[in-house]
């Protein structure tokens, strides 16, 4: 997200309970989405669609909350502990993250490299759970970090249980990052990757997010069957063939999705 991009507007059709001073309030918060640094109030403005005197008021608020803290330089606002107390707070009440946590630190234990629960929203996989290994740089290592659903083994899992015109519509609508020279863009390309995940119940992706890496997802369904997060098993391929991962990897992986639905 660039400095000047404002954060996508929350639907605000005729709704008597919709409170139209909060949804801007929490504009303010979203403005730091993908920022890398801390952000002026003049970028806040421009990410929010604010005027400044609206955002500074709204920053004041959050500073005096404890959510926004002035940058070590005084140039800018950056969020604040209070943050990843909810962050923290949301993962101890998902009951799926609560259900799985065991059972991934037990299949960490038995393939002894990296596992990851990434939960399924739309276009994007985010990661609530990251077993690492010493191959990750820091940023990705990170819980909340998020990758397009389109380019990973677990999306492509994900998208195996879905009906056609919702894949359609994913792929329709999806940006397509080229995050490395062999990230699938094209729609067709990915199609096949979803029809062989369908057909084997797992995906195999190689060098999608990162270069020299191989990775299996297994989709985690709810109790109707609708795909709602996926595991995923990622190695080296300086370590792997990756048809050898895929014999180790995928029966680990999925009886660790049964455990996890059955549980």
């Amino acid at each position: 997200m660039s400095d000047d991009q404002p954060v996508s507007a929350r639907p605000q059709a005729e709704d008597a309970l919709f409170v139209r001073s909060l949804a801007r309030g929490m504009s303010v918060l979203e403005a730091f989405q993908g920022a890398d640094r801390a952000l002026t109030l003049t970028q806040i403005a421009a990410r929010t669609g604010l005027t400044r005197s609206a955002a500074q008021r709204l920053v004041h608020t959050f500073r005096k909350l404890g959510y926004l803290t002035l940058a070590e330089d005084g140039r800018g606002f950056r969020l604040d502990l209070p943050v990843l107390d909810l962050t923290h707070d949301y993962l101890r009440m998902n009951p799926l993250v609560r259900r799985a946590s065991p059972i991934l630190l037990e299949l960490r234990r038995n393939v002894r490299e990296r596992i990851d629960l990434s939960l399924f929203d739309g276009p994007r996989m985010v990661y609530a759970a990251r077993m690492q290994s010493k191959r990750e740089s820091f940023f990705a290592t990170l819980v909340g970090n998020s990758v397009p659903t389109a380019c990973t083994s677990g999306g492509w899992a994900v998208m195996a249980l879905l009906l056609e015109p919702e894949v359609a519509a994913l792929l329709e609508g999806a940006r397509h990052p080229q995050l490395t020279p062999r990230t699938l863009t094209d729609p067709a390309a990915i199609r096949d990757q979803i029809a062989q995940a369908r057909r084997n119940g797992h995906a195999l992706a190689l060098e999608q997010i990162l270069m020299g890496e191989v990775a299996l997802g297994v989709a985690i369904p709810d109790a109707a069957g609708r795909p709602v997060a996926a595991i995923h098993i990622a190695a080296s391929l300086s370590e792997w063939d990756p048809e050898e991962f895929r014999r180790r990897m995928a029966p680990l992986a999925a009886e660790a999705v049964r455990s996890i639905v059955s549980g």
